[in-house]
């Protein structure tokens, strides 16, 4: 994933964001499903409680409505087995959710809904209570997202603050995702095992902020035409580690 992290630190040389147009976005497009849920699940192979986590996420993941992201973070490698899927990068979101939070806790399998709320990974009724109350008054439906490809671009739309809502700004987070894996664990706590992955994110970038206002963003193809890579997910969300309030996945092709 070096060349595509290499691509978006010069993001703002090769993508255009523009104010989006009705017509423009709509315009032969078949409409995303509505997205109610995000759980971003910190999970590690080294973790020996994470499996029913990670099995779990998998049949969520069935939903339309919700994107199950996976997220291995690299803290337990030290147990005697080194992930082979875990990025500091992911470890250092969890902990930054902590810290948003104020409340510290940060362990696997830990579940964050709709980037407020965390709950136990394992526990299909936590998940499922934390995603009905965060969008009583909020979630990932507040702010419409949209994705569609082309011959040499991927393109994304934003739609505009809702009437009569507060201004917020919110950190447009774009992510490569594979769509699942499969790991033969040799030491650690899972010694023995094979592990199932689903969407499991590579990467989870920053690549812009929404203000409020409609918009479109435009990248080329090219930079995310990765091996191991089937998916993009969109997160639209308040600072860098507050609610998620737009969200959108989808298979490249």
């Amino acid at each position: 994933m070096h060349f595509f992290r290499s691509f978006l630190a010069s993001f703002a040389l090769v993508a255009f964001v523009f104010p989006a147009v009705a017509q423009e976005v709509t315009v032969g497009e078949p409409p995303n499903t509505p997205v109610k849920g995000v759980i971003e699940l910190f999970t590690s192979q080294g973790c020996s409680s994470c499996p029913p986590a990670d099995t779990l996420l998998k049949t969520l993941s069935d939903d339309p409505s919700i994107i199950a992201l996976s997220l291995p973070v690299d803290y337990w490698n030290y147990l005697g087995w080194k992930d082979t899927f875990a990025s500091p990068r992911n470890t250092e979101r969890q902990r930054n959710y902590a810290r948003t939070r104020g409340d510290g806790a940060i362990y696997t399998p830990q579940a964050v809904i709709n980037g407020l709320t965390p709950v136990n990974g394992s526990s299909k009724e936590a998940i499922q209570s934390a995603i009905e109350e965060t969008s009583k008054t909020g979630g990932p439906g507040q702010v419409a997202v949209r994705f569609w490809q082309e011959r040499n671009t991927l393109n994304f739309a934003l739609g505009a603050e809702q009437p009569g809502h507060r201004t917020r700004d919110a950190t447009i987070w774009l992510g490569v995702v594979q769509m699942s894996g499969v790991v033969p664990v040799k030491e650690g706590e899972n010694a023995g095992k094979t592990l199932t992955y689903t969407n499991i994110v590579h990467e989870l970038i920053p690549i812009g902020i929404w203000k409020g206002q409609a918009m479109q963003v435009q990248l080329p193809r090219a930079a995310m035409m990765q091996a191991d890579v089937q998916k993009v997910v969109v997160l639209v969300q308040e600072g860098k580690s507050g609610p998620i309030i737009g969200a959108t996945m989808a298979g490249l092709w």
